[in-house]
């Protein structure tokens, strides 16, 4: 069954990683460097990395940093990936412009890039490969705003400066609002930092200073998490309006209990999957896609019992951790 995944399932992670690291030495070997590993969303982009693997018979090194705020580790993990003379590099970078040099020396030795999730400020990669978060972003606020009637004051639970995927969205989210729902205001805004407990007091700073807030967006994992027990803490679910992002078992059962009233989905494991295809093309002389922006999926309550809907938020890879 699926179960609290922060430890099982990170340690589950680890062994894949080391398996993978291991596998016939002398092979070609492809990098993959998430920008963390400590969320349930990296999991099941590495699921997706190792079936990739399988099935195009390359071999996965698979290292990155606990958090992902910490960007001085993933650099060091590139640069550990340069030094091991890796045949490609995937990297879903912790922040745009600090991981530009690093790529570029990778790139220089020869290494061709695949940026996936989360973008970088480089131009010359083979493959760019994530959710479209800017449209995402705009589903959200449209989302929210019919839930609280197109009217009435929200708030943002944000990830953190500097990390691409979510700030487009956050951007998203913030131009549709103004553009589209003249009678929605945007009361508060305020990091989590990527971190559930920081999220949830960002969460629980917010309600305190907004009691008339209508509707809340919650643009990350993380901050997903933390909002719905802020929410639960104060007691008001099925009062205030939440859209989240990204699934968990507690993401789906808010959802189910009403804590929650929409969550935006994206599909980590094909962007793993991806990623090694696209640098697998790259490496075998064909070209692969230059750009593949991949839609995020609204899911409601009703949905839920969906076949489509299960097979993306219980897969098969998940049912043993």
């Amino acid at each position: 069954m699926w179960g609290v995944y922060t430890r099982r399932q990170i340690f589950a992670a680890g062994v894949l990683a080391a398996l993978a690291g291991c596998r016939r030495a002398g092979s070609r070997v492809i990098g993959v460097v998430p920008k963390a590993t400590s969320h349930l969303f990296f999991l099941s982009v590495h699921a997706g990395v190792e079936q990739a693997a399988r099935e195009l018979h390359v071999e996965v090194l698979w290292n990155g940093p606990q958090n992902e705020t910490d960007f001085a580790r993933q650099i060091e993990i590139v640069d550990a990936m340069i030094t091991r003379q890796v045949a490609a590099l995937a990297i879903s970078a912790t922040d745009e412009h600090a991981l530009v040099a690093p790529i570029e020396r990778a790139i220089r030795a020869g290494i061709p890039v695949t940026v996936f999730d989360s973008a970088v400020a480089i131009d010359d990669y083979v493959s760019f490969i994530a959710t479209d978060n800017y449209a995402a972003g705009c589903t959200a606020a449209r989302t929210l705003a019919h839930l609280i009637g197109t009217r009435g004051a929200v708030a943002m639970v944000m990830q953190k400066p500097g990390g691409t995927s979510t700030v487009l969205r956050e951007r998203g989210f913030e131009a549709t609002i103004a553009k589209e729902f003249p009678n929605v205001r945007i009361a508060a805004r305020e990091f989590g930092m990527a971190d559930p407990e920081r999220s949830r007091a960002a969460a629980e700073d917010i309600l305190t200073a907004n009691p008339e807030l209508a509707g809340m967006f919650a643009s990350s994992e993380a901050a997903s998490l933390g909002s719905i027990q802020a929410i639960r803490n104060r007691g008001i679910a099925g009062k205030l309006k939440l859209v989240t992002f990204d699934f968990s078992k507690t993401h789906v059962e808010a959802l189910r209990d009403g804590t929650s009233n929409a969550m935006l989905v994206q599909n980590p494991f094909r962007l793993g999957y991806e990623a090694v295809k696209s640098l697998d093309e790259k490496l075998s002389g064909r070209t692969p896609p230059r750009r593949m922006e991949l839609p995020a999926r609204v899911i409601l309550k009703d949905d839920l019992e969906k076949p489509d809907v299960r097979a993306l938020l219980f897969p098969e890879w998940l049912k043993d951790q």
